[in-house]
């Protein structure tokens, strides 16, 4: 089994790059501090990564609730 992971930079979108998301790192980060986008987690010193299938497991949902609205 392989563990996908996504870093903060595949995930946000910046002015140069877009990301899997339309928001901006910080966005990102004011979601996982209130529980809102699944928790990141160190696979080193200076490297943070979110799983990939949690990350895609949050945007379906929004999906799902997008279309029960």
């Amino acid at each position: 089994m392989s563990l996908r992971l996504y870093r903060l930079r595949q995930l946000a979108s910046t002015k140069q790059r877009p990301g899997l998301m339309p928001c901006s790192p910080a966005t990102i980060w004011r979601m996982v501090k209130s529980g809102e986008f699944p928790q990141p987690f160190k696979i080193g010193q200076n490297c943070t990564v979110w799983d990939a299938a949690e990350v895609e497991s949050y945007i379906k949902q929004q999906q799902r609730e997008r279309g029960a609205a």
